[in-house]
């Protein structure tokens, strides 16, 4: 398995500091909702520090957590993407510190300089990649461990 990818070491420094003229401080207590599957995604967030939960709602009594988020890891790509909605819910699992982005603003940041556009879209396609890859892992011990038990 690969190494995790952080949003922000990733971008070679030039570009790390014109996103970062970008953010802002935010903190979120334990078990806020920080957004929901299917709401509009206007913005991202780099975790300092804290746990967050991804998760999907699998009806309306009942949720999944499908992911965890730590120190340095990107929170929202949905904002990247039309139709620009949230694919998943998260949920602070601790107290947690962030730089928050303004979606809007930082493709507006994209479109005045290509190379740090392309920088960001390479960072974010990488940690797309690597999720894509643990829970591909994720799913096949599942498997194995339903598979074993009979229950398959």
């Amino acid at each position: 398995m690969t190494k995790a990818i952080k949003l922000l070491t990733a971008l070679p420094p030039p570009q790390r500091e014109r996103l970062m003229a970008l953010a802002r401080e935010v903190s979120f207590p334990e078990d806020t909702r920080i957004f929901e599957s299917g709401g509009v995604a206007d913005r991202f967030w780099v975790i300092r520090s804290g746990a967050v939960s991804l998760d999907q709602r699998v009806n309306d009594l009942r949720r999944v957590t499908v992911a965890g988020l730590g120190t340095g890891d990107l929170l929202g790509w949905s904002w990247l993407f039309p139709p620009h909605r949230w694919d998943f819910g998260a949920v602070a699992f601790s107290p947690v510190r962030a730089y928050e982005f303004d979606a809007a603003a930082v493709l507006r940041l994209c479109e005045e300089d290509p190379p740090l556009g392309m920088a960001l879209v390479r960072s974010v396609a990488e940690v797309l990649a690597h999720r894509l890859e643990t829970t591909r892992g994720q799913l096949m011990e599942q498997y194995t461990m339903h598979r074993r038990s009979g229950a398959l």
